[in-house]
This record gives C-alpha cells, structure tokens and sequence, in this order.
C-alpha cells in the first residue's frame, strides 16, 4: 500500500499548500525557470510556479492558472506535483475542457481535499461520498469528509462521519483538536464529547 494511505488525516488534507491561503511573502507570478523553458523545474522553481498558479486560480485567471499549475506538475516533488495536476483539473473543468476523471478512492479523496482547500463544500462532498462508497474502511476519507459536511453545515453527518474517523485511528482526535476548520464546533455539544471526552469525568 503506498505510504499516502497510511498517512494521518492532518498529513493528507494539505490546506497551507493547497487551500485558499495567500502564497507565502515575496512570492509573485513570476515563475523563475531555465532558459529553455523544455527543461522542467527544480524545487524551488516548482514551489514558486504552485504559488503562483494559485494565486492566479483565486484571481479566476484560470487558463493563466492551469498553464502554471500543468508547469509545476513537471517538478521534482510528487505531492505538489499531484495537487498541481489536480488544480490543473479543476481549471479545465471550469473552462469546460476536456479533463481526466478521478476514478479510485484516492483519486477522489484527493480530489475532494483539493475542493476543500477552495471552499467548495458541495463539490468536495460529491467526491468523497464517492471515495467512502469505493473505500469505507478508510479513516482519511472519513474525516476529510466530516470536513466538508461541517463546512457545508450538516453538524449532524459531520459528527458522525469525524466519530467514525476517530474510532478507526484515535490519533484522528488530537488532529480533529487541532483543525482550524472544526474549532467554532470544538466547545459545542456534540463535538464537545467528541472531541475531548475526558470532561465528562469531571
């Protein structure tokens, strides 16, 4: 099993990389790359083409934002390489091209978190209900769910859906803590028993 599968939670939905936050200071839509622009790009290259792109995708400069997000794709690290061909996907939905169907469970996942990181709830809901269809043992997909029903607003499948997460990995509960996506529900019941359970001893 690849070592993605395995990861927690918290390492697979990558918002401060992949979501809706601004690129890091200094970074701009100047990609530097080689002269030959044939040549693929080397680390920090492939950082400043993702940020860039990014900021163009938020800008709703999409064929601007595909074209660098399929430019980092080519970049040496795999993770922003595969989140890059992601948004480069979503792009090309967006302008109505032709795009590659997610088809595994992961491939939905992935998908569903990189529609989380834009705030599209609805959407990331549709891909993960259907990674949970294809893979429902998996906690991953069960909290990166409970995420998008939270942010949708169905507290109720969410709880259920974040509670399945824990009960499958318990460290799942100190990652669910720790999420700025779930803290307006941290003290509310019944994420409040959920989510530190201890209290009711006292």
């Amino acid at each position: 099993m690849p070592e993605k599968k395995r990861s927690s939670a918290a390492r697979r939905v990558e918002r401060p990389s992949a979501g809706p936050h601004a690129p890091a200071a200094g970074a701009s839509n100047s990609v530097p790359r080689s002269k030959d622009p044939s040549q693929p790009l080397d680390g920090p290259g492939q950082l400043a083409a993702f940020e860039a792109a990014i900021k163009l995708f938020h800008a709703r400069n999409l064929k601007e934002a595909r074209d660098l997000f399929l430019r980092a794709a080519e970049g040496p690290e795999s993770g922003m390489a595969e989140r890059a061909r992601l948004h480069a996907a979503m792009c090309g939905q967006r302008l109505g091209q032709a795009v590659q169907v997610p088809r595994t469970a992961e491939d939905h996942y992935t998908y569903g978190v990189a529609l989380i990181n834009a705030r599209d709830a609805a959407g990331a809901r549709e891909h993960l209900e259907i990674a949970l269809r294809l893979a429902p043992g998996l906690d991953h997909i069960h909290y990166a769910l409970g995420l998008a029903q939270a942010l949708a607003g169905d507290l109720a499948a969410a709880h259920e859906n974040i509670k399945r997460a824990i009960e499958l990995e318990p460290r799942n509960r100190i990652i669910a803590r720790q999420d700025a996506d779930l803290a307006p529900l941290a003290g509310r019941p019944p994420f409040d028993a959920l989510l530190r359970p201890e209290k009711k001893a006292w």
